[in-house]
């Protein structure tokens, strides 16, 4: 045999494994519902002018970063000219890795992994657990959150930003008591900036939500299912 023959031999070889492997790929990915895009792996397509009104038309246009990908901004972007102010709050606040925020990174990333855990976001809870733990964030105070256990021995901060943060999500108000305590560990502006985070990922994973935004097949998918009422 050749030497050029044995290279044709071993590509021929090289390729109908890359094809075996892809096709045993393609069969491990479960099947996208009927009405889920490929792309955006959500119920709303990319979006294109014809989805927009005038105005909405002419913020698309004049977008450079427009990306249908997977993800809340390809959902924001049907609504361009209130996505603009969600980016201005996104970017005061840290959005997404926490680095800028007055919080601090590890307090950032709880008070994201509260809010996707109070609502099921799957999407926003596969990418934040890895970042929190990148920041330092202890993975029993993540467990905690994750499945939705008792707060008793954490430390004092933690502790009571989860409660306060899961009673307002749940009750829809917190006690005298429980404020009066927020505010003495956090004091008044962090606390609002925390209910703002709060409210920004609330607002992004509602979106996803309502449009079964799916994960990318490189995603691995960290939330477990809880029984509702809980």
């Amino acid at each position: 045999m050749t030497k050029r023959t044995l290279r044709f031999v071993i590509a021929c070889g090289l390729l109908t494994a890359a094809c075996v492997f892809a096709t045993a790929s393609l069969a491990q990915t479960p099947a996208l519902p009927p009405d889920i895009n490929p792309v955006t792996l959500s119920r709303l397509p990319p979006v294109t002018p014809s989805d927009l009104d005038e105005e909405g038309q002419k913020l698309l246009a004049a977008r450079q970063n427009v990306n249908p990908a997977p993800g809340p901004g390809h959902i924001g972007i049907y609504n361009p000219k209130a996505s603009e102010g969600t980016g201005v709050l996104g970017r005061a606040l840290g959005v997404p890795t926490g680095e800028k925020s007055r919080l601090g990174q590890r307090m950032y990333q709880l008070v994201v992994l509260i809010t996707a855990r109070e609502i099921d976001q799957q999407y926003e809870w596969s990418a934040h657990e890895p970042m929190g733990l990148r920041a330092g964030l202890e993975q029993p105070v993540i467990d905690v959150v994750k499945y939705d256990r008792d707060v008793k021995g954490l430390a004092e901060k933690d502790a009571t930003v989860i409660q306060f943060l899961r009673t307002l999500m749940r009750e829809h108000k917190v006690s005298s008591e429980l404020w009066a305590k927020q505010i003495q560990l956090f004091g008044r502006q962090n606390t609002v900036e925390i209910m703002q985070l709060m409210g920004d990922y609330f607002t992004a994973g509602t979106m996803m939500n309502a449009a079964d935004q799916h994960l990318p097949p490189t995603r691995q998918a960290l939330l477990p299912a809880l029984p509702r009422g809980r």
